[in-house]
């Protein structure tokens, strides 16, 4: 009998044999072809043109909606970041970090509620960075579900592909979409084919590392004569050294215009001749913490390599064993200048703009004495790891059925790797100052805000007239290390049924998940404290002043001054312990956890479904039906070290307290849900060129890893409770589950040409269960409240008493002062408020303010998750792809559409969190094409609109807008001969800079100084 199987089939007839249902999700080398197709048509795809044609062919043979991107040719994929190549798909958006793609964003779904796996297996997740420090836009703590694409090399990928559209055997995990990384297998390419490539790579924003930075990589792929037995091997090195100037705000403080007598009054200053344009009483107004100016130099360095071996004794009997390394190593140091905004009595000035929330677009404040100006500066080191290893079995039984069993494990590693004499460190944050500021004015009202100070070093300083590193003392030091690492084990067994008509599939899936997350107690090392006590202390040479102003290439810094500093933050850290040797003070982490937290999950999975190929009407038709059940069993546990007090250190500067001697306590809660997903495809040919699709899924997204977890965090305070600061905290909720989505799609898809197409579709997803933020007043392990006690009150009446402002700062001082009647023996009637005297009550080692019997418990105010929300998004996307006959040249252009039913409410409640959808935005794609006598010439543009990204951020419940962002990328090539091809690549060639905002535009949260990124290469393919 003749086999049904006598080929071996290429990339593009897997690809289709894929999306036609017969064993999707499953690895690349896992699936069949139908028992009809007795020969296939073999394409050998290379070429710019050639590749979109396989694309096309993808999308066009689809049951569901899908699309795709292929290498053009072995190592050639059309970005060097894979991120950046998803962006060019109708409804994919990405988010970028240090001008890099790194997580995905589809139909408005961020990436925690996207599947990615690799060659159809589920990947884990796992990024910390800086410790969790929080320092600015890029750091983060563990507990992600989102995928970093930035860790992965796009050099030995020979396929992307975005299911839109669910179906019974794809893994579950995905609302926005399941995206699918191929990579290269030997035995579809028999025979011996390599390429080895190199690039030079020019960051016109590198600062501190090389000006050009080299990228290797190398893949071979060789069968034996027969085709039985082949090995695919890829390697790639690639180092890249950039940088950035930035600015940012800490914080924005919401409130309510009122009594300027009112404790909760932001600016705690009830002269109300320094306020213009006023906001109208019950408005609400802002008031920010800081202005920071940022700079940042990053070398990167990633390593990815592949090997993947098939056997094939026979001709229905194939056998894969893959494995998958990749590794990103983070080195970066990072600086600030700081200009806090010291509020009460220090301000003269606030000019509020006529936004629906007040901001101030100017401040201006007069200081008794001088206060200081911060040049902190971190260093941070991590790696990600990824190891991924799976093998596979085909048994084709007969001509009717087929077999497919696959194992993989896998584990992402997001270390530190930073120096330290004990465990290692994520950022080393070295508060350093001058406190030599007599006057500050900030501008709030342009892209980049801006400042001007009035120095005078006299008081504490060397007394030379100019700011210098004779006025630099040290203040506070900061160890972080934060954690996470995710290993999933997983196995597959599938099969398929052919019948004359279409297919029936079914399988049964096991997968078990376990994340741990770390992160250590912030604690701070005081050195010489909040107000800078020993100014000029650091060696000569280890400070370099630097003009930070001058490093901003697209932005007008206006009055700000620039004065800043730049030196290696670990030898001050190690040179800022030596002066102030303690117990206390040493060179590594805190031995204490804030967050030890392990999820696990156990998943149980059965499907079935049914392929049915018939004609309507002489119109051809697909329909493509299944269920799927799931069961999923959770385990959380968390060691939790309870903390003792909060430590009340200066005016509105707190810091968390956990005695050493705590023992670590385990708790631990389990959980269990179940879901029934059914699916349902239909596509018909309306004509020989025009296809309908409708599509209906329901589909799950799980809730954050860190959402999961047991113990409460985020310990804070701001101020004092009885001036109206609210202590907060977060807790989470290891019973959420999972988002639920019920998936809607129509489409037309009209195919005038092998390469052309042009396409219109709508989508409609109606989601429940998304997680919500609830708010409980809480006490946590007994925490008591020195800021309302009997001393703070007594304190207070003091401060009335003899005229003075109870704000932060005086109520501290008057604190201190009564708890220290040897030095004051007179209590109260010895407080003046000079600023030498309110520096050396705040300064003062062993002065520092912790709680006693009879203080109240501290109440916080506990942010939680909980499914309480429902939501619908609704969209359109439009594509379109043309070649212009035989010229050479083409254009692919799309837009989309995306909306919701819930957004921010800016006017909102700022003690009240929302519920709103983020990542929804607009995107579109405008990419030009060229290849004909050996050029090839790419140049594409991607455009994002605003959306919001964040809610409930930060004190007051806040949101955060990144605003509208466009990059122009290009691309040349020439193909000297047959093997050798030399080409050049710009990355953000105009140099697009990156902005976030709050309520209003002149709320800035981060924004970023980018510029571009030159490549010149050179590929040779035997």
């Amino acid at each position: 009998m003749k086999s049904k199987f006598p080929y071996k089939k290429t990339i593009l007839t897997q690809s289709i044999s894929l999306l036609l249902g017969t064993s999707v999700m499953l690895p690349a080398m896992a699936q069949q072809a139908s028992p009809d197709d007795d020969l296939v048509e073999v394409i050998e795809v290379t070429g710019l043109k050639s590749s979109l044609t396989e694309a096309a062919s993808i999308k066009q043979n689809s049951v569901g909606v899908v699309d795709a991107i292929s290498a053009e040719d072995i190592g050639k994929f059309p970005d060097t970041n894979l991120a950046e190549s998803l962006q060019r798909i109708t409804g994919v958006s990405i988010s970028r970090s240090n001008g890099e793609g790194n997580e995905v964003t589809v139909r408005g779904f961020g990436g925690e509620n996207n599947m990615i796996t690799l060659n159809g297996r589920m990947m884990p997740a796992a990024q910390t960075y800086g410790g969790g420090s929080g320092a600015d836009g890029t750091t983060r703590g563990g507990g992600t579900r989102a995928f970093n694409f930035g860790n992965l090399a796009s050099d030995g990928v020979r396929a992307v592909e975005v299911y839109k559209t669910s179906k019974a055997n794809i893994a579950t995990g995905g609302i926005g979409a399941t995206i699918n990384i191929i990579t290269a297998r030997p035995l579809d390419n028999p025979g011996f084919s390599a390429t080895v490539g190199a690039k030079a790579v020019h960051d016109t924003t590198n600062r501190a590392g090389d000006d050009i930075t080299p990228e290797l990589s190398g893949l071979m792929n060789w069968t034996n004569e027969d085709a039985t037995f082949g090995v695919n091997v890829a390697a790639v090195v690639q180092q890249r050294d950039s940088g950035y100037a930035g600015a940012t705000v800490n914080d924005w403080n919401i409130g309510t215009w009122g009594d300027p007598n009112d404790p909760d009054t932001l600016f705690n200053n009830a002269d109300m001749s320094i306020y213009q344009n006023t906001p109208e009483a019950g408005q609400l107004y802002a008031r920010p913490n800081d202005l920071r100016y940022a700079f940042s130099d990053t070398q990167r360095d990633r390593t990815n390599a592949q090997i993947t071996m098939q056997y094939a004794p026979t001709d229905n009997i194939t056998a894969t064993l893959d494995y998958v390394f990749a590794e990103n190593e983070i080195t970066e140091h990072r600086g600030e200048i700081t200009n806090w905004v010291q509020n009460g009595s220090n301000v003269t000035s606030v000019i509020f703009d006529d936004g629906p929330v007040a901001t101030p677009i100017y401040i201006a404040e007069n200081y008794n004495g001088t206060v200081d100006e911060g040049y902190e500066q971190q260093y941070r080191e991590q790696t990600n790891t990824l190891n991924s290893l799976g093998f596979n079995v085909v048994y084709h039984v007969s001509d009717a059925l087929s077999l497919n069993f696959d194992v993989h494990n896998s584990k992402m590693e997001s270390l530190p790797s930073g120096p330290s004499d004990n465990l290692a460190t994520g950022e080393i944050a070295v508060g350093i100052g001058a406190p030599s500021v007599a006057s500050r004015e900030w501008w709030y009202d342009s892209e980049l805000p801006s400042y001007r100070n009035v120095y005078d070093d006299s008081l504490r300083g060397n007394n030379n007239g100019t700011v210098d590193a004779g006025d630099v003392g040290s203040s506070i030091l900061r160890f972080r290390h934060a954690s996470q690492v995710t290993e999933i084990t997983q196995f597959k067994f599938d099969g398929t049924y052919y019948m004359d008509n279409g297919k029936f599939q079914f399988g049964a899936e096991g997968r078990a998940m376990e994340m741990n997350a770390r992160q250590t107690a912030g604690d701070n090392m005081t050195l010489g404290n909040w107000g800078i006590a020993n100014p000029g202390e650091f060696s000569d040479g280890l400070l370099e002043q630097i003009n930070v102003g001058g490093l901003f290439d697209d932005y007008d810094i206006g009055e700000s001054q620039g004065i800043g500093f730049i030196a290696d933050p670990v030898a001050l850290a190690r040179e800022g312990i030596a002066l102030y040797p303690s117990d206390a003070n040493f060179f590594g982490v805190s031995s204490v956890f804030s967050n030890n937290d392990t999820v696990k999950e156990d998943t149980m999975a059965a499907y079935f479904q049914v392929h049915i190929e018939a004609e309507w009407n002489d119109m051809p038709i697909n329909v493509l039906a299944g269920m799927r059940y799931e069961t999923t069993d959770v385990e959380s546990t968390s060691l939790v070290t309870p903390p003792s007090y909060l430590i009340w250190e200066n005016n509105n500067d707190f810091s968390l307290y956990t005695d050493p001697s705590t023992s670590a306590q385990p708790l631990s809660v389990d959980a269990d849900y179940d879901n029934l997903l059914p699916s349902l495809d239909f596509d018909i040919m309306l004509t020989d060129d025009v296809k309908a699709r409708f599509s209906y899924s329901k589909t799950i997204a799980r809730a954050g890893y860190g959402s999961l977890r047991v113990s409460p965090s985020g310990f804070g305070l701001t101020g004092s409770t009885i001036n109206g600061a609210r202590a907060t905290a977060s807790s989470s909720n290891p019973g959420l589950l999972p988002l639920e989505s019920d998936n809607f799609d129509l489409s037309f898809e009209y195919y005038y040409d092998d390469s052309s197409y042009a396409s219109f579709g709508f989508f409609e997803k109606r989601v429940a269960n998304f997680i919500g933020t609830g708010q409980q007043d809480r006490t946590f392990f007994g925490i008591q409240d020195q800021t309302a006690g009997p001393r703070a009150i007594a304190a207070a009446q003091a401060l009335r008493d003899r005229g003075f402002a109870v704000d932060d700062t005086s109520l501290f001082a008057m604190m201190v002062l009564l708890e220290q009647p040897e030095a004051f023996p007179n209590g109260a009637d010895d407080y003046t408020g000079s600023a030498e005297q309110i520096l050396q009550l705040g300064e003062t080692p062993g002065w520092d303010l912790i709680p006693q019997q009879g203080d109240p418990e501290l109440v916080f105010r506990t942010s939680y998750p909980q499914n309480n929300k429902e939501a619908k998004l609704y969209g359109a996307e439009l594509a379109v792809q043309h070649f212009f006959g035989e010229t050479g040249f083409g254009v692919q252009a799309n837009y989309t559409i995306v909306r919701g039913d819930i957004g921010f409410d800016n006017t909102g409640n700022p003690n009240v969190s929302q519920f709103a959808l983020t990542g929804l935005s607009d995107t579109a794609n405008l990419v030009l094409l060229y290849e004909n006598y050996g050029w090839t010439a790419r140049f594409a543009l991607n455009w994002r609109d605003e959306f919001l990204n964040r809610a409930n951020y930060k004190g007051s419940n806040n949101p955060a807008y990144i605003e509208d962002y466009y990059q122009l990328d290009a691309n040349v090539s020439y193909a000297v001969n047959d093997n050798l091809t030399v080409f050049v690549e710009g990355i953000n060639i105009t140099g697009e800079n990156s902005r976030e905002h709050g309520r209003t535009a002149n709320q800035l949260w981060y924004l970023e100084d980018l510029g571009a990124r030159y490549q010149l290469g050179a590929r040779y393919t035997f």
